[in-house]
């Protein structure tokens, strides 16, 4: 009896034991799987701080803040000074890359900064002692622009050619780059072969201020994408709730640009594309016909029409490939916010006024009456 009672208590031991254990070891996977959490967490909102820091406090201000740098200031100092008068958004950030990139000999004297430029841009100024922010050159990019034509504009502005800018932008390897940089906004789409320039679409219409001589066409192109960036960024909600990528987002509203310059009459384009796009009706948008066929003709013809190519929107019955031209913030606010309207077709007459309709007998109509 006694042997049978003390093997019980024994096993009983065991049981315990080995339930004590297990309790143990779902605690310590517990505070493992935590403590992974946590620096996750920690290195995901780190590295999304950082890269926040980096950029410039606001991108489109055109504020002009001046600043006293006292003779003997060290980097910590001017960092201090920047943050504190809104140039940056955080000094030790600025401190750490100034340091990484091995940059001294700052200048003491005052200094006129704007909240719009980049750490490159503040660090150039302090080493060459510029008293007061001057742009050297200032480049227009207008809305509804070809990369084609915006590198004409470029080469004739800086010491590149036309050529050497669309070498770089159809680099495949550079624009590789700038999909790890830009993960928001590049995605794999722009790498399809039948994509004719990766970028087209991607750089943003605006007024540019460059404060060197001659500016490198990367950062160009980059300051360009952080412009769209910028933009594209306020319509993340409303394009991801139309079930659009950003790709797709843009290629719509590069359409709705070339076809009028009226805030108004894009918003009514916009409703006719998504009524045609529900009704898998093809767009028959006659810029995407010309970009197909890498002409600016005024006039496309029924031979225009035929041509074979994934942009040609009289023959696919979707959205074309990418982009055509670069958009104005009109545009793509146009394609989340189209005017709700039962029109299926639109025409231009002469003078640019755009007639509406909603069934083929009433386009017909304004075909006679109105394209005379």
């Amino acid at each position: 009896m006694s042997k049978k009672k003390g093997s019980g208590s024994f096993k009983d031991n065991l049981i315990t034991r080995s339930q004590e254990a297990s309790t143990v070891r779902k605690i310590v996977l517990i505070i493992l799987v935590a403590l992974f959490l946590i620096l996750a967490i920690g290195a995901i909102s780190g590295y999304l701080y950082v890269k926040s820091a980096l950029e410039p406090v606001d991108a489109e201000s055109e504020e002009e803040i001046t600043v006293e740098i006292p003779i003997g200031s060290s980097s910590s100092n001017i960092a201090a000074i920047l943050e504190e008068n809104g140039i940056i958004k955080d000094g030790r950030v600025f401190r750490f890359y100034v340091k990484f990139n091995n940059e001294s000999d700052f200048q003491a004297g005052e200094y006129t900064f704007t909240p719009a430029m980049t750490f490159d841009e503040i660090i150039e100024s302090l080493k060459n002692g510029r008293v007061i922010l001057d742009a050297v050159h200032t480049v227009t990019i207008p809305e509804g622009l070809t990369i084609d034509q915006i590198a004409e504009i470029y080469s004739e502005r800086f010491d590149f050619t036309k050529e050497e800018f669309l070498e770089t932008v159809n680099d495949r390897a550079y624009v590789k780059e700038l999909m790890e940089r830009y993960p928001n906004l590049l995605s794999e789409e722009i790498l399809d072969p039948d994509i004719r320039t990766p970028l087209e679409g991607y750089l943003f219409a605006s007024t540019y201020d460059y404060y060197v001589e001659s500016p490198s066409i990367e950062s160009i192109v980059e300051g360009m994408l952080d412009q769209t960036q910028n933009v594209v960024s306020k319509y993340m909600p409303a394009i991801e709730e139309l079930d659009f990528n950003v790709h797709e987002a843009l290629t719509f509203a590069s359409l709705v640009e070339r076809e009028t310059a009226s805030e108004e009459q894009r918003q009514q384009i916009s409703g006719v594309f998504y009524n045609r796009l529900e009704a898998e009706m093809p767009l028959q948008t006659d810029p995407t016909v010309l970009y197909a066929l890498e002409e600016h003709n005024e006039v496309v013809t029924y031979e225009d029409l035929e041509i074979d190519s994934p942009y040609n929107t009289y023959k696919v019955t979707a959205l074309p490939i990418g982009p055509i031209a670069n958009f104005a913030e009109s545009s793509l606010n146009a394609v989340v916010e189209p005017a709700d309207t039962d029109y299926m077709y639109f025409l231009h007459d002469k003078k640019g006024e755009i007639y509406y309709a909603e069934t083929y007998e009433e386009h017909l109509q304004n075909r006679d009456e109105y394209m005379k």
